[in-house]
């Protein structure tokens, strides 16, 4: 797939969107896995960690391939938020997640007093992720008008995450 870009040379703007999306997501799940994994005294949920880490391992490694063929990738500074960044990215993919199920969850419910919670708590999730991109962007942990700094955080957190060790 990576070599069959047709005649463009560089992937387009809403796929790489996409593709960053993807690569956050999955380098967060990463590095929180790798750390809880350890803790687990079930062997059978401790096999499922071990493979799932690894299939995210692929995944990331797979997406990165993708990232030089994203429109406006040139050197940008490098700078590591560390564990503060980690949290807060995780805060904020966990309130997007939030409303995405809860706005889901809207179009299926027939009874008026759940309506009613779901939207209050939808409404919640709204502000937290609010809250969450603002902590962030303000602090420079997610510059969402620079796409070239965004797939740059990016491919350092995906790093980050591959290069972690963990209990096996």
């Amino acid at each position: 797939m990576h070599g069959q870009m047709h005649s463009h040379r560089h992937l387009a703007w809403h796929e790489t969107l996409e593709l960053h999306e993807l690569i956050a997501f999955q380098a967060n799940a990463l590095m929180k896995m790798k750390k809880a994994v350890g803790n687990i005294d079930c062997p059978e949920l401790k096999g499922l960690y071990v493979e799932t880490i690894q299939g995210l391992e692929m995944n990331v490694r797979e997406l990165l391939a993708f990232i030089p063929s994203a429109p406006m990738m040139e050197e940008t500074r490098d700078s590591d938020n560390g564990e503060r960044a980690l949290h807060a990215g995780d805060l904020l993919g966990f309130a997007k997640t939030s409303v995405r199920n809860y706005a889901a969850a809207i179009t299926e419910t027939a009874t008026p007093v759940l309506r009613k919670t779901f939207v209050k708590h939808l409404l919640k999730a709204i502000d937290t992720h609010e809250k969450a991109f603002h902590y962030m962007y303000e602090r420079g942990y997610y510059p969402a008008y620079d796409l070239a700094q965004l797939l740059h955080h990016d491919v350092r957190n995906a790093h980050k995450a591959l290069s972690m060790g963990y209990e096996r």
